[in-house]
């Protein structure tokens, strides 16, 4: 769990958007969804706001209305702890040790590049970016350096709902300078994955199964049945010369059942990123973790070799125009972030945050993935990538990459388990690939429970919106409880909505308040500031 910050989330709610363009069916006004700008969030509050459905993009936090939208977005996530290497990822990352140790350059294996997201999604849609000019600049921009999350200072208004006559005054929340924790990158070591498969042992060579009889031994290939034999060899060689002492059989037994479970224990992600090179290797690729900040040296020193990959990527891949992905864009979609970086004793030592993970080939950024690390899991933002590298299906490689780092980071933070690859988009064919990186969840858009993939498949087959938590009688636990508590920010003033319902002047928006805390839930409006002009 993320430590206490020292600034509170900030957000202005618009409510329910009109139809936009969908990236994904390229309907022209299909796309619903709710949205916020986020002038500033805690990563505790952001957490829980992408298990309640919510994606960011910039400072921009949208939910889909997944009822009623043209292609329903799942929140999906992946448990990284157990996670299991297909046939195809590992021809990706042996692909990648092929090019790095002998500058192989097959272009074979290519495929849909996962966490490639569609930015169609949230920038076809001009609403997103003009949040800003709903409040004053006045109210607003200091906001983040004199909010705290403590309120000691608003005590007297929150009570304020326990004095029927309203006569104690407001207090306003003092200005309070605060700086952002600098935030190194943590070079850990590998964490050791991969299910283990031991055979039973046994003191006979091993021969083939015959056929499909189950009665039979199965088919075994005959590269295992190699290994085997050469291990037995070697178990009777080491016993030939033990002098003075003779193996038991329990033991000769345990030894070769060792042997074989270590022989047929499949490859962790981290034995293949991890493997020795070579000394005269072709190739040098490091990725370095980058905290999205102006102020940090290495974020600003590749600003600019970053956002010309960003422009490059977007005109080869999305086909986009120079206008719509210059450094402007680059910033406000990638760079900005509202997340407030944080550390804690119990978190990773790179803390919590916005980050680039920078892929460094040979001394030139050839690929970026941009990612939130969170309390309980490393969260996919975008990923793009020099198109001229494609034949490495670096795609797949950076998210085989964070699905390690994840496992990395969750030897220093305990709760941190989980990697979280945005939205899974059964409706659209193209997007169902990270529904094989398993074992992953979807969740519930009703109840907001984490239900595995394989029991949601079949579902989304019958019916493009499906409500995965089969229990007719669940409701979402988290939802509103008491709208009264929602704490709004007004006139530099902290207070509960029951006491701005008192003093506001002019038409209620008590029904825009009431949907905005039922979407973030009762907690997050209880910690959020909503603002209110």
């Amino acid at each position: 769990m993320a430590a206490a910050c020292s600034s509170a989330s900030i957000v202005e709610y618009f409510g329910g958007e009109d139809g936009y363009r969908c990236g994904y069916c390229k309907s022209e006004t299909g796309n619903l969804s709710y949205g916020m700008w986020a002038h500033s969030m805690t990563v505790q509050d952001y957490q829980d706001l992408i298990d309640r459905g919510w994606r960011r993009s910039g400072k921009y936090v949208y939910k889909p209305i997944m009822n009623q939208t043209c292609c329903p977005q799942y929140t999906i996530r992946c448990q990284a702890l157990h996670f299991q290497t297909s046939k195809s990822h590992k021809k990706v990352l042996k692909k990648m040790l092929k090019f790095i140790s002998k500058g192989d350059v097959s272009k074979a294996g290519g495929g849909e590049e996962p966490m490639d997201a569609h930015i169609e999604e949230v920038v076809a849609c001009d609403f997103p970016y003009q949040g800003e000019a709903h409040a004053a600049p006045s109210e607003l921009n200091p906001l983040s350096q004199w909010i705290t999350h403590s309120m000691d200072h608003t005590e007297k208004v929150e009570n304020e709902d326990e004095d029927p006559g309203g006569t104690k005054e407001a207090v306003n929340v003092p200005e309070v300078g605060s700086s952002s924790p600098q935030i190194s990158a943590a070079e850990g070591t590998a964490v050791p994955g991969g299910a283990s498969h031991s055979a039973k042992a046994g003191h006979a060579p091993p021969k083939p199964g015959q056929g499909a009889d189950l009665s039979k031994p199965p088919c075994r290939k005959a590269k295992d049945i190699r290994k085997e034999r050469k291990l037995q060899k070697l178990l009777q060689n080491q016993m030939c010369k033990a002098e003075g002492s003779q193996l038991q059989a329990g033991d000769q037994l345990s030894l070769l059942q060792n042997s074989k479970s270590k022989a047929n224990q499949p490859k962790s992600i981290e034995e293949f990123i991890f493997a020795s090179l070579p000394e005269d290797a072709q190739h040098k690729l490091e990725v370095r973790l980058v905290p999205v900040s102006f102020e940090d040296p290495q974020f600003k020193s590749s600003f600019n070799q970053s956002a010309t990959l960003f422009a490059k990527y977007q005109m080869a891949v999305h086909k986009d125009t120079p206008s719509e992905c210059g450094e402007n864009e680059f910033t406000r979609f990638l760079c900005d972030s509202p997340l407030e970086a944080e550390s804690a004793p119990d978190g990773p030592e790179c803390g919590y945050g916005s980050f680039h993970q920078q892929y460094w080939l040979d001394g030139k950024i050839i690929a970026v993935g941009v990612i939130d690390i969170l309390p309980y899991c490393v969260s996919s933002v975008y990923l793009y990538y020099d198109p001229d590298y494609s034949f490495l299906s670096l795609g797949v490689y950076s998210a085989l990459r964070e699905i390690a780092f994840t496992r990395q980071l969750h030897e220093k933070a305990p709760e941190l388990c989980f990697y979280y690859m945005g939205f899974y988009i059964h409706s659209c064919p193209k997007m169902r690939y990270k529904g094989q990186y398993r074992p992953s969840d979807l969740l519930c858009p009703e109840t907001y429970i984490w239900t595995p993939i394989e029991q949601c498949l079949p579902l989304l087959e019958r019916s493009k919106y499906c409500r995965f938590n089969q229990d007719a009688k669940a409701v979402d636990a988290g939802g509103l409880q008491e709208l009264g508590r929602v704490r709004v920010l007004h006139k530099r003033t902290v207070m509960p909505y029951s006491v701005y319902k008192r003093r506001r002047k002019g038409p209620s928006d008590e029904a825009s308040v009431r949907q905005y805390a039922s979407l973030v839930g009762q907690a997050c409006s209880e910690r959020m500031l909503l603002f209110r002009s």
